[in-house]
């Protein structure tokens, strides 16, 4: 069996190319699709076994295209025939070439292109490492392309309408082109051939044959990104493609190889899904001996295998081919399996961090441990989700790609979890500090029938450099405050801590107990560690208390076209820009490294999604806490202000 991914912008006819391989034979073909975002199509073509995966466009759906590679021969990438839209491929122009996947391009829709294919195929180039070569040219009428020449075989073929182009002779229009886009070719190709370059130099023509073999060789290894053109809506184009990816991309092995996969491996677990009254359903691909159902596969025995009609039952997955294993709910998508352990994928196969983020409570609090055990599971199987839970509230902090992301996992939980949910922003988390040093002294007595409780602490707070946090030091002379006591006093001022007078916890302060008294009878650990807490409390009112916000270390990765639109956009949120430079391995991308308060981070998120077409993100972390200078933030206001 072989295997094929299609990736490409939203809009540029993936889907429609996918269905029109899938029928090229007229048979029968069978789909799977998981979690609405990829369908796993199998048919037959010359009488050999296919599956086409078709991975949906947009950033919300990129973190699928890095597991379809690896469980892939060979990528189509289906691109729209406009250079200006190269941009939108940069980003599946980057995947590829990280993942090492060998490529074709197939520049979709050129019988109403807008702009010349050379254009648009330089456009692309910007952000491309390998070349991309032309493996086929235009035949045009006017304006209108209504053809194509085969640059290996020197043959031309005209577009019907539905129907298998048509064999005719290379029009005089584009024979001076055809030279010279031919003559590029073997240029390009002999870079990677020592025989070739010789019957260059010598003049001689290398036989079709020839060319056809070291193209295959040069698309295996990753070497070169051939070009193909077509229009997947009018079948034109299609056997051409077909072909190649036949007779030119490689078998399993390839693949394997570049999953990392050793001696022992039976089988890549690329998707999952949970199906409603069915459960959770593996996409495997057999690699090795295969899988049989029941084998033991990452230390327990796998559950039934059926088709990818998700019907039919198989006595197993030999090396290449694709099923789906039915209540084998230890296996996770992005792992390669032995029989006994599993083997994450690459980290090219894992997509780019969650930085779209919200609060996910359950609309009725019934559903909170239910809720908690859905959400671990999609973790399990959605590749661009994280969920952690959120220190202040002790909610859901659900991470996506973006919020079409968030709402197809909202949509999930009520469908196939039966679990209504509404999302709330996450709040950036401020703390407090003090400005000045102050001395306070507290005494705690109750008396109430029996033993009272009794402790006198006399105790120093003083503010400490930022990111230190918490201080304790006890300078107590003559036993004033027995010594068994002091862990007491210790504890009372971290539980003081925990909450400031603006509601936020209380870093980068130093308490120091100086002096007190004790009483023989009343004195106890629960009385002086009241006592500690309450003076560090009175402490912290007097001591001029400030309020800090968080400040984030952003990573941004976008096209360099980008790059001037962005230094505004973090101005405008109160950041500063640390600089920006030339990725070291992603052509045409650049790394923009800034500082943002963490209230700014959805604006961020919007802005950088809005200004580079969906094609930029970023990555964040905690870098140091500020003052805020003006008025509290309503945001950062202690809960019963702001209710």
């Amino acid at each position: 069996m072989r295997v094929f991914t299609v990736l490409g912008p939203t809009q540029s006819g993936k889907t429609t190319l996918v269905e029109a391989l899938s029928r090229l034979d007229d048979g029968r073909s069978t789909r799977f699709d998981v979690a609405g975002v990829v369908t796993l199509h199998g048919f037959d073509y010359l009488g050999e076994p296919w599956v086409a995966i078709d991975v949906g466009g947009g950033a919300d759906n990129l973190s699928y295209a890095g597991p379809a590679m690896a469980v892939s021969d060979t990528v189509v990438l289906c691109v729209p025939p406009d250079p200006d839209a190269s941009v939108l491929v940069a980003p599946y122009l980057r995947m590829v070439e990280e993942a090492g996947v060998p490529c074709i391009l197939f520049v979709n829709r050129m019988d109403n292109p807008n702009g010349r294919l050379r254009d648009i195929v330089s456009a692309l180039q910007g952000y491309a490492s390998h070349h991309i070569l032309l493996r086929q040219i235009p035949i045009r009428e006017g304006d209108k392309v209504v053809g194509a020449v085969d640059l290996i075989s020197e043959r031309a073929w005209k577009y019907r309408e539905g129907q298998p182009s048509a064999l005719i002779e290379i029009p005089k229009s584009v024979e001076e082109r055809e030279h010279e886009a031919r003559a590029e070719l073997l240029e390009e190709l002999s870079d990677f051939d020592d025989h070739l370059l010789e019957q260059l130099i010598e003049d001689r023509e290398p036989p079709s044959e020839e060319i056809y073999h070291l193209a295959a060789e040069v698309l295996q290894h990753h070497q070169l990104i051939p070009a193909c053109i077509g229009s997947a809506a009018h079948r034109n184009g299609l056997t051409r493609l077909m072909k190649a990816l036949r007779h030119e991309a490689p078998q399993v092995d390839v693949a394997a190889e570049n999953d990392g996969a050793t001696d022992g491996v039976k089988a890549i677990a690329a998707f999952a899904d949970v199906k409603k009254h069915i459960g959770k359903i593996t996409v495997l691909r057999g690699l090795g001996e295969g899988v049989k159902a029941h084998d033991q596969l990452g230390g327990e025995a796998v559950g039934s295998l059926v088709a990818l009609d998700a019907k039919t039952q198989i006595d197993g997955i030999a090396a290449g081919e694709i099923g789906l294993a039915v209540k084998s709910d230890h296996l996770v998508p992005g792992n390669l399996y032995t029989a006994e352990q599993a083997i994450p994928l690459p980290e090219w196969a894992r997509g780019r961090p969650a930085g779209y983020r919200q609060l996910v409570l359950p609309a009725h609090e019934k559903d909170d441990v239910r809720l908690s055990n859905a959400l671990t599971r999609l973790a399990e199987i959605d590749p661009g989700l994280t969920v952690e839970q959120d220190e202040q509230s002790g909610h859901a902090i659900v991470g996506t790609q973006g919020p079409q992301h968030m709402r197809r996992i909202v949509d999930k939980l009520k469908e196939d979890f039966s679990v209504e949910v509404v999302t709330e922003p996450v709040q950036a988390e401020y703390r407090e500090t003090i400005s000045k040093p102050v001395e306070q002294h507290y005494r705690h007595r109750k008396q109430s029938g029996g033993a009272g409780q009794f402790a006198d602490v006399v105790i120093d707070v003083a503010p400490l450099p930022r990111g230190t946090g918490f201080e304790f030091e006890e300078v107590v002379k003559g036993g004033a405050v027995p010594r068994n006591y002091i862990p007491a006093v210790e504890q009372g001022a971290r539980d003081a801590t925990e909450e400031g007078p603006i509601g936020h916890p209380v870093v980068d302060l130093k308490v120091t107990l100086k002096d007190g008294k004790h009483h023989s009878v009343d004195s106890s650990d629960h009385a002086f560690r009241i006592a500690g807490k309450m003076a560090v409390k009175e402490a912290i009112a007097q001591a001029k208390p400030i309020l800090l916000q968080p400040i984030l270390k952003v990573e941004m990765h976008l096209p360099s076209v980008f790059v001037g639109d962005i230094v505004p956009t973090i101005s405008s949120l109160s950041g500063q820009v640390l600089g920006f430079e030339a990725h070291p391995a992603a052509s045409g991308w650049e790394v923009f490294n800034a500082l943002l308060p963490a209230v700014a981070r959805d604006e961020l998120i919007r802005s950088l999604a809005s200004a580079t077409r969906g094609t930029g993100w970023a990555v964040f972390a905690f870098d140091h806490f500020e003052e805020v200078h003006g008025p509290i933030p309503e945001a950062a206001k202690r809960k019963e202000m702001s209710a």
